[in-house]
């Protein structure tokens, strides 16, 4: 019997992102702003389809890349170890939902904290 070495397509995007400060030269192909936009405003965002557990897989893969991509912009206002670690902790629960991990739902809540972030990051 052959065993299987494949990961999933969403971990091998995660094992890239946590290189990402290795390649610090790497530049966002997305604004923090147009992320945010796209994946994380009003009530039928697609975070918030996540958060419901309501999101197709393709909306599920665009995620992980919106929260790579915003792993890869500097904060416009606060630590960047606090954005580094927000973004990480975005990023890993977008990538559980992706590989259908146990309690994923419950993370990707948890880790869409609003508030948090844009109390540290978010320009006035």
């Amino acid at each position: 019997m052959k065993q299987s070495l494949s990961l999933p397509l969403a971990s091998l995007a995660a094992i890239a992102l946590a290189g990402c400060s290795t390649f610090s030269n790497t530049k966002p192909a997305m604004t923090t702003e147009a992320i945010m936009e796209e994946g994380f405003k009003g009530k039928t965002s697609l975070a918030a389809r996540l958060g419901e557990n309501t999101a197709s897989e393709a909306d599920k893969m665009r995620m992980v890349y919106l929260t790579q991509q915003l792993a890869l912009n500097q904060p416009t206002k606060g630590d960047k170890a606090s954005w580094q670690e927000k973004t990480a902790r975005l990023n890993r629960a977008a990538v559980a939902l992706a590989d259908k991990l146990p309690d994923s739902i419950e993370a990707w809540r948890a880790a869409v904290d609003c508030k948090a972030c844009h109390s540290v990051h978010k320009p006035d």
